[in-house]
């Protein structure tokens, strides 16, 4: 238990430090304007209407870096400082969610799987911590099935975690491709600014995916240890 305790506080400092660094670049390249002068609205309506895109309305979302696809109502959310930014990192996040609306109109596998597990895994996150605290509590006294049911919605929602790194890494993907081809990033800097950004917002999916990882193990070790 005790080398458990150590990977997961490693892993909460690198989390702590991800996140710090994925705001601090947000940050600089929010500063560095974008020499085309396009707003992040103006850009997330370009790129879906050079994919073709015409059904998915955008849509200034409330929250600082609450930017996100949903595929349920076919909308881009962008936050403010993106939707109105004419910043690098505004051209940056909204190729970004743009990126999963082009996969969902090109039916991505990936983003597929991630959609028909959203219903499972809502109900599976909100109950998870309980169901585990209970288990816990009931394995002291020789019952398993409760622990043995928390650790099969903990294994849910960490599948979810690790399904959504290529989702997001594609989207990336699509993003800057895009940006370059169409000339939005218009300088190498521009370009390996929005680069470096996006590269930082995926590194907290793959930080959140390992934490998710590494507590699913630590509960599965308790349940076979219950069960020896």
């Amino acid at each position: 238990m005790a080398s458990y305790w150590i990977i997961f506080i490693g892993i909460m400092l690198v989390s702590m430090i991800v996140q710090w660094r994925f705001k601090s670049k947000f940050k600089k390249y929010s500063e560095m304007p974008l020499s085309s002068g396009m707003t992040g609205r103006d850009v997330a309506e370009k790129m879906l209407h050079d994919n073709g895109i015409y059904d998915v309305q955008i849509i200034s979302a409330q929250g600082r870096l609450s930017d996100h696809y949903n595929p349920a109502n076919r909308t881009v959310n962008l936050s403010p400082e993106v939707y109105s930014g004419r910043s690098v990192a505004a051209a940056a996040v909204a190729a970004h969610e743009c990126g999963h609306a082009v996969q969902h109109a090109k039916a991505y596998s990936w983003l597929q799987f991630r959609s028909a597990m959203v219903p499972i895994v809502s109900v599976a996150s909100n109950l998870v911590q309980w169901v585990l605290l209970i288990g816990v509590i009931m394995a002291f006294s020789g019952n398993i099935w409760v622990l043995t049911i928390g650790v099969a919605l903990l294994a849910i929602t960490t599948l979810f975690a690790f399904v959504t790194l290529p989702v997001e890494f594609d989207a990336s993907k699509r993003a800057l491709a895009w940006l370059d081809n169409k000339g939005i990033t218009h300088s190498t800097v521009e370009h390996d600014g929005a680069k470096d950004a996006l590269w930082w917002a995926a590194m907290t999916y793959v930080v959140a995916a390992l934490s998710s990882l590494v507590t699913l193990l630590y509960y599965a070790s308790m349940l076979l240890g219950r069960r020896d």
